[in-house]
């Protein structure tokens, strides 16, 4: 699509560029809350009050972006970009949605790994991961009452939850074949599915949609890989940075559904397989993940810091962790951002499809399964101080001892339930007032 033809469709108020790079580093820098507070807030500002674009092509988008795997807030606002100020507007606002809370996260791990031992930040790690059991579990309540429509679709959720708690099937599996029933059933039994048998008329964009394509997956994939090849053929094939670029490749084509969905896969790749860090340094990092502007799934960059602090040869640890950050993020986002470039051109034809809107649902189905597996594995080693995996065949479950309830975890993670859902408390506050009780814990109690 040209530049003319874009502003054309998206209407008279499309602003100049210096004013749209003005309002996406303010959006960079106050985009708190996750996925759902961010697009709520971008179409405050887009749409109501500044009406660069209307209230139908927003939702469009979004649509659009529920379709491909990555953070669709991220993928979101590169869109908006992309349909204001083309290829420029898509870079300016997908990177500026993500760059301060990169920064932060950057930051904030160079504070955890050189901070550790000093009272009050154990203390407030130690509240912060009671804040984040519960802010999972309402995640899970929240994408179950949206998702979980139809009886198929509870049968896929429990499915996708005895497969990866179970089973332990990989999760890229477990996605791929939850889009599989979908697409078939969304064929002859759309309603099953909470899908309308209705498809709208489609309308294509102007330009050859599959010279952008291409253009886009070429340009892209070079850019992706490059960072991963050059490490590679500096430091070998076995060091950590590209091990780190490989594993969060592979995660940004997977992650559809958000960075719940992705999380327990994550985590236990890199606790059990990678052994980057221990579980509760996971929940640590995703509670400052939950603190940062930007997507949640910024905590991969927590991850990559870890990973190579620990494993720094022949760098520095503070040098190794900077620059296996940097890989992480860089292979976590410029993969969402290649498919909004690739795939923006057939943004109608793909609204209007049922089929894919059958794989939708069902992956959404799956992912709320997933998400509880994730909720079971964090309570776990949250509340419990020994947790143990053990298997008989196929099967795989996580044994602990009761007597080893952590009392004070508990009731922190009470007073987090009663904040979240008896209050209704936003996600800074409950996360801030645990880490406050955390803290006032380790001072006096020795927590």
């Amino acid at each position: 699509m040209t530049m003319q033809t874009t502003r054309t469709a998206v209407g008279a108020n499309a602003p100049s560029f210096g004013e749209f790079f003005k309002v996406w580093l303010k959006i960079g820098c106050i985009n708190f809350g996750g996925p759902a507070g961010q697009i709520a807030m971008m179409h405050r500002i887009v749409v109501d009050e500044k009406k660069w674009i209307e209230e139908q092509r927003f939702l469009h988008a979004l649509n659009f972006c529920m379709l491909l795997p990555g953070p669709e807030a991220q993928k979101l606002a590169t869109y908006i970009g992309w349909l204001l100020h083309g290829i420029r507007g898509g870079l300016v606002s997908g990177i500026l949605f993500v760059l301060p809370g990169a920064f932060v996260m950057l930051g904030l791990s160079l504070l955890y790994a050189l901070g550790r031992g000093v009272a009050w930040i154990d203390g407030a790690l130690f509240g912060i991961k009671a804040a984040v059991l519960v802010i999972v579990l309402e995640a899970l309540w929240r994408i179950g009452k949206r998702a979980l429509k139809t009886e198929l679709l509870i049968a896929l959720s429990v499915l996708a939850f005895v497969g990866i708690y179970f089973l332990a099937l990989p999760f890229p599996l477990i996605v791929g074949g939850a889009a599989l029933i979908g697409y078939v059933v969304a064929r002859t039994a759309p309603e099953r599915l909470g899908v309308s048998g209705k498809i709208d008329i489609a309308t294509t964009s102007a330009g050859n949609p599959w010279l952008q394509f291409t253009i886009a997956a070429i340009v892209g994939l070079a850019v992706w890989w490059a960072p991963v090849a050059l490490a590679a053929v500096a430091l070998g094939p076995d060091h950590v940075l590209v091990t780190v670029g490989m594993f969060f490749s592979k995660l940004a084509v997977v992650s559809f559904g958000g960075a719940y969905a992705v999380l327990a896969y994550m985590a236990q790749q890199a606790v059990e397989t990678h052994h980057w860090m221990t579980a509760p340094e996971m929940v640590d990092g995703l509670g400052l993940a939950e603190t940062t502007p930007g997507p949640l799934i910024l905590v991969t960059q927590f991850v990559g810091f870890l990973a190579g602090f620990r494993d720094a040869a022949p760098f520095s640890p503070v040098m190794a962790g900077v620059a296996a950050a940097i890989m992480t993020t860089w292979v976590t986002f410029v993969p969402s951002m290649l498919w909004i470039f690739a795939g923006a051109p057939f943004v109608e034809p793909l609204r209007a499809n049922r089929h894919l809107s059958g794989a939708l649902a069902a992956i959404t189905a799956a992912v709320v399964g997933i998400i509880l597996n994730l909720s079971v594995w964090f309570a776990l080693h949250v509340l419990f101080g020994q947790v143990e995996e053990r298997h008989i065949g196929w099967l795989r479950w996580y044994a602990f001892d009761p007597l080893s309830l952590d009392l004070k975890a508990a009731t922190l993670a009470v007073i987090a339930a009663v904040l979240a859902f008896g209050f209704h408390r936003g996600l800074i506050e409950v996360v801030a007032v645990l880490a406050a009780l955390g803290i006032a814990m380790r001072l006096t109690l020795g927590a």
